[in-house]
């Protein structure tokens, strides 16, 4: 079964592997150069023009492997050796305008901005088009298209635009770290900064110390990814790469549901905080509904305060399918908890430095959480949870959810409470498409993966989300 969607995630752990690799033997600073030929050692390329292009994009790929340009804030980099500089998007027409005597396309522009040559064939001047679309909606033969860079055409906020030189550009001060973009680019040029190093220096530590307690948190949205083995050969192999203990962020889900159906039992109205790329877009896009957003923490956070509070000096690494998560920790509320965070991309790789064969391993129990808690994966999940957290405070308050995921879906459920037009008490919002189970760092994609979590849910062996959160007092070290 294959292990990632496209050939760009492949390119891109193929050189998380090799920088893993180097710093498990500890000679990283001294094989930089040799990173690009070990992966390509041929000359013949394979993606670009030639080989020596493929390396010089390989360059810049290793700098975003190992924390990227430390002077943007954001977690998303565009590599510009490696953007096609695809052509500018935007409204044209195509062969199939038949030169028709209505020209309806040229009575509703406003900005008059058709033009017709001897045959009636229209053009757009693009000097004068604003893109409004109109032209497109009346023509009769659909003659007329929009066509957009992969990258803008993911990203629903518009962060994306061209800059002069016709690379794409990212504005930091729109951008929700999301991803979308990253995973939508069919060349690569667009990246999340790892902290891949930062997770092996310190797995090492445990080496030379093994009392050390390293805790990896993972997200629920595992239970859909490395389709190629078990649920507990996973687990098994996160053990085996050195981590002392492996923590469902499922039981920080039950955590959070049981604190927000309280407050949404005291405020009334409330939209969630468990998504840190929908959080920032109503920062952004809907700062009046910012006093709406729950005060709590999200699952990741949770579970990881938690840990630190119970367990003296350990350490804490997210892993996930989630590059806006890499956003959240450096928040002043989250870094105390969360050392640092990995996608599913980067523990594949990290297995495959060490050549652990996860598929060949016993399996480890993952048992804590409740099903309620294993379900915020998927889009719908946590207003479930929140309407049982409800239920378990004694409330017969009916809880009015509208679950959206996608920052389109987001938006027209927050613009409408904004306007008085929904009656809704609680929005959940998930930035990616199907919630979690669609995040940009997942290996595959997929309406399989809901199925999936849905299945792991089942399997919890506390279905309450009161007990779950007994058991995991109980339980502090979590084995």
């Amino acid at each position: 079964m294959r292990k990632f969607d496209t050939k760009v995630q492949y390119l891109k752990y193929k050189v998380l592997r090799q920088i893993a690799k180097h710093v498990w033997k500890g000679d990283l600073q001294e094989t930089l150069l040799d990173i690009p030929k070990e992966i390509i050692p041929g000359k013949v390329p394979t993606m670009r023009c030639c080989v020596y292009k493929e390396r010089a994009i390989m360059v810049e790929q290793i700098k975003i492997a190992m924390g990227g340009d430390p002077e943007n804030p954001n977690v998303i980099e565009v590599i510009e050796d490696a953007c096609d500089e695809c052509p500018a998007g935007g409204y044209s027409v195509t062969d199939t305008c038949r030169g028709c005597l209505a020209h309806r396309c040229e009575d509703v522009c406003p900005k008059h901005a058709l033009v017709f040559d001897s045959h009636q064939k229209a053009t757009i001047d693009k000097s004068l088009c604003i893109n409004c679309g109109k032209c497109a909606q009346v023509c009769p033969y659909s003659a007329i298209v929009n066509r957009k860079r992969p990258c803008e055409n993911a990203c629903k906020i518009h962060a994306i635009s061209m800059a002069d030189d016709g690379v794409s550009y990212i504005d930091n001060e729109k951008c929700i770290s999301c991803g979308a973009c990253m995973y939508q680019c069919p060349f690569g040029a667009i990246s999340d900064k790892s902290y891949i190093v930062n997770v092996v220096e310190l797995l090492k530590e445990r080496i030379a110390e093994p009392s050390k307690k390293i805790y990896a948190v993972v997200a629920p949205s595992i239970a859909s990814q490395f389709k190629y083995a078990k649920l507990g050969q996973v687990i098994a192999g996160i053990k085996e790469l050195g981590f002392s203990h492996v923590v469902e962020a499922a039981l920080g889900a039950d955590m959070v549901a049981d604190a927000e159906s309280e407050e949404l039992l005291a405020k009334g109205f409330l939209t969630s905080s468990c998504c840190p790329a929908f959080v920032d877009y109503v920062h952004k896009a809907f700062p009046q509904m910012v006093p709406n957003i729950s005060g709590n923490l999200s699952p990741m956070a949770m579970i990881s305060k938690f840990i630190k509070e119970k367990v003296e000096g350990a350490s804490v690494v997210f892993i996930g399918p989630c590059t806006a998560k890499k956003m959240e920790v450096k928040k002043e509320n989250v870094k105390p908890y969360v050392d640092w965070v990995l996608t599913f991309e980067e523990l594949q790789a990290l297995f495959d430095s060490v050549d652990i064969d996860i598929m060949g391993l016993k399996e480890e129990p993952l048992d804590h959480a409740s099903y309620f808690g294993r379900i915020f994966a998927r889009c719908g999940g946590l207003a479930d949870a929140v309407g049982q957290g409800v239920k378990e405070h004694g409330s017969a308050m009916e809880v009015k959810a509208v679950s959206c995921d996608g920052i389109e879906n987001c938006h027209t459920a927050l613009l409408l409470k904004a306007k008085g037009r929904s009656d809704a008490n609680f929005i959940e919002g998930m930035a990616c498409s199907g919630g979690c189970v669609g995040g940009a760092g997942c290996l595959t994609h997929g309406e399989r993966n809901r199925i999936m979590v849905d299945k792991h849910g089942k399997e919890a062996t506390d279905q309450t989300i009161t007990e779950a959160i007994r058991d995991v007092q109980e339980n502090v070290e979590m084995k």
